[in-house]
């Protein structure tokens, strides 16, 4: 938040003071006299605070992987261990502060650069590109994209709504490129999304993000567990769910009770694995 001083102006005030003679003995008029109150001299305004300087710049430091292919599990760089990375405007902010959200088929240009294929398990057409308002970790109100299903298009946009109010903050909401899905892994992303046309996790079968069914919710505050296996890599810092901080998704909190409202159901409830990020039409 930003804290505004206002200066305080003052008018200036004149007072004209004249001097009247008898008739009968006219007397020359006394010079006006102009008596004037300084302004105040404008009150300097506190500076705003300089945003604290990025020391982290996500996806440059690939780790080593293992013998799944998958990163290393490594300590949380002291930089994130209490992450609120500013968040990089991808489309124009709202304006008025109100929640704002958008609905349409996805055009061309969105498709090309996402992770669709005619292999997809879901259509093009049956695929909805949302804009949807939220608040980022710098305080701010940001415009996000994301693909989703067509027939939870509407739910999703009601569901980010109640974030929005709730202020609960997202890193960056954007849709996945190709090239993530084969980039060496870096363990450090926290992108809020949704349609990836990949597999579940360890199977061969379909996600539910493949068919635009699944959302996933600053990734990096909220892991993935299973076993020794922490996703992102760098995230083991958020396994502990009894430090709370910004952005973590949390038992009966406003995420959950959000995305409950709309019928879906959260991975963090599951015994194992927990996927704390996940939240599925589908119970997967």
């Amino acid at each position: 938040m930003r804290i505004r001083t206002a200066s305080a102006l003052l008018g200036v005030l004149a007072v004209g003071v004249s001097a009247c003679a008898s008739p009968a003995s006219p007397a020359p008029a006394a010079p006006a006299v102009s008596v004037s109150t300084p302004a105040a001299a404008p009150l300097r305004s506190t500076p705003e605070p300089a945003p604290p300087p990025v020391t982290w710049q996500v996806g440059a430091h690939p780790l080593p992987r293992r013998a799944d292919g998958l990163g290393q599990v490594l300590p949380t760089p002291p930089e994130l261990i209490d992450r609120s990375l500013p968040t990089v405007d991808v489309l124009p902010p709202p304006t008025g502060g109100k929640y704002a959200a958008t609905v349409r088929p996805v055009p061309a240009d969105v498709l090309a650069r996402s992770t669709w294929q005619p292999a997809c398990p879901v259509a093009s057409t049956a695929l909805r590109y949302l804009t949807m308002s939220f608040w980022g970790f710098d305080g701010r109100a940001h415009t996000g994209e994301m693909l989703v299903n067509a027939s939870v298009a509407d739910n999703v946009t009601k569901a980010f709504a109640k974030l929005y109010t709730r202020k609960f903050p997202l890193e960056e909401m954007r849709v996945t490129r190709p090239d993530e899905l084969t980039a060496p892994p870096t363990g450090d992303g926290n992108s809020t999304s949704a349609f990836v046309c990949r597999p579940a996790r360890g199977l061969t079968t379909w996600s539910a993000h493949a068919y635009g069914l699944a959302v996933d919710v600053n990734p990096f505050c909220n892991p993935y567990t299973k076993g020794d296996l922490v996703l992102p890599e760098l995230a083991s810092a958020y396994v502990d769910r009894s430090r709370i901080r910004p952005g973590m998704v949390r038992v009966g909190d406003p995420t959950v009770q959000a995305f409950t409202s709309i019928g879906w159901t959260w991975g963090g409830a599951w015994t194992t694995p927990k996927d704390r990020m996940h939240f599925t039409a589908t119970g997967k």
